[in-house]
């Protein structure tokens, strides 16, 4: 009996301790399952995790990582784009991708066009006024070059500078010249023209600025009255040829005309050859009118005047103007007008393109009348680099 009892006290210890065991391991597993550790973050905090799209194909959890090599030799999976980045769109293997375009490359053109006015007249100087480009032959230092009219005769636009010298010495013929040459600005001034109007005094100064306004240029003219300066002639032409080639366009005509004796006393700068150089820069005609009359060959200093303006005349295509008497004045201004206004614009394209800074001289010729007289610059000065 002690026996058995026994037996069955061992008996039910056992299962005490079996039923034991199997709670012990449904609560580890419980336990497990509720302290699992949470799923890595991304390396960079500011990366959001990305979503799989609901058709994306899911990863066989039974099937091995692929191996280094298989990477290697398999292709990259398509990456799928992020929420706050849009999916790019897919290029055509048959069109290259679009490629950034090629500077282009800068040409410079070298080529000038040389321009040259000129003056063409009878044997008893009436202008003549039905030639073309055909009728004149153009040299450049004796090679001929091709030439091209530039517009009808007296139709290019002209660019003005007039100087009233109103130093002492012409003081008793100034209202004569001032009035003169209000009524020539009447006459010669067209829509398209502009004049700007120097005094010739001690120091060159700008009484009227460029203006295409014939009203203001005339009135800027009578505004002018004389002083007792002394004359700085060829530091105001060459002020004077400056400002003309610095306020206007190319392919005109510039045209200078200047009412003095010539005289120079006072200039600190430049002189004869100063203007004549800055003239041919400018590629502008030179016109004098001296009022002055025969009384310049009574002492040298008038003749030395006189003759330096000639030779800039003369040598940029212009005329030096001595009237026998004051009068005479306005026959000389309406000589001025008829030419501009018959007055052909040449050009051609050089030859030489050497950008030298030399001098280059022209001679104008009449192909097939050789009574016709011609008037022309005698040279320009080639650009420089």
């Amino acid at each position: 009996m002690d026996r058995k009892l026994s037996f069955l006290n061992l008996r039910l210890a056992f299962l005490l301790a079996l039923g034991c065991f199997f709670l012990g391991t449904i609560a580890f597993e419980s336990f497990g399952q509720q302290q699992a550790p949470p799923k890595s973050q991304p390396s960079d905090q500011n990366e959001r995790p990305r979503r799989v799209p609901e058709n994306a194909p899911q990863s066989d959890p039974n099937k091995p990582a692929p191996t280094q090599k298989d990477q290697t030799q398999n292709p990259k999976p398509v990456e799928i784009p992020t929420p706050s980045q849009p999916p790019s769109t897919p290029q055509d293997p048959q069109k290259p991708g679009k490629q950034p375009e090629p500077e282009l490359e800068t040409i410079r053109i070298d080529s000038r066009l040389v321009t040259v006015p000129v003056s063409v007249t009878d044997a008893n100087g009436n202008p003549i006024r039905n030639l073309t480009a055909e009728d004149f032959v153009v040299e450049e230092d004796d090679t001929a070059q091709q030439v091209q009219t530039l517009g009808e005769p007296g139709k290019t636009p002209i660019e003005m500078v007039l100087l009233f010298d109103v130093s002492r010495s012409i003081r008793n013929r100034f209202d004569f010249e001032r009035e003169a040459a209000s009524r020539f600005i009447n006459q010669v001034l067209k829509p398209g023209d502009g004049i700007s109007i120097f005094a010739i005094g001690t120091i060159p100064k700008l009484a009227v600025p460029r203006t295409d306004n014939v009203e203001k240029a005339v009135a800027g003219a009578l505004s002018i009255q004389p002083t007792e300066d002394s004359t700085a002639f060829h530091d105001t032409v060459v002020k004077a040829a400056q400002h003309i080639s610095d306020t206007s366009n190319p392919e005109v005509r510039r045209v200078m005309i200047v009412l003095s004796d010539g005289e120079d006393t006072n200039s600190v700068r430049f002189k004869l050859g100063d203007s004549l150089r800055e003239l041919q820069r400018a590629e502008c005609l030179f016109y004098s009118i001296n009022p002055s009359g025969p009384s310049i060959f009574l002492n040298r200093i008038s003749i030395k005047g006189q003759d330096g303006m000639f030779k800039l005349a003369t040598d940029t295509g212009g005329m030096a103007f001595l009237p026998d008497k004051l009068e005479d004045l306005t026959l000389v201004f309406n000589q001025i007008t008829a030419e501009l206004q018959a007055q052909y614009l040449l050009g051609y394209y050089s030859t030489n393109e050497a950008n030298d800074g030399k001098f280059r001289r022209i001679k104008v010729k009449a192909a097939k009348n050789s009574e016709l007289r011609i008037r022309a610059r005698t040279g320009y000065f080639a650009p420089k680099d």
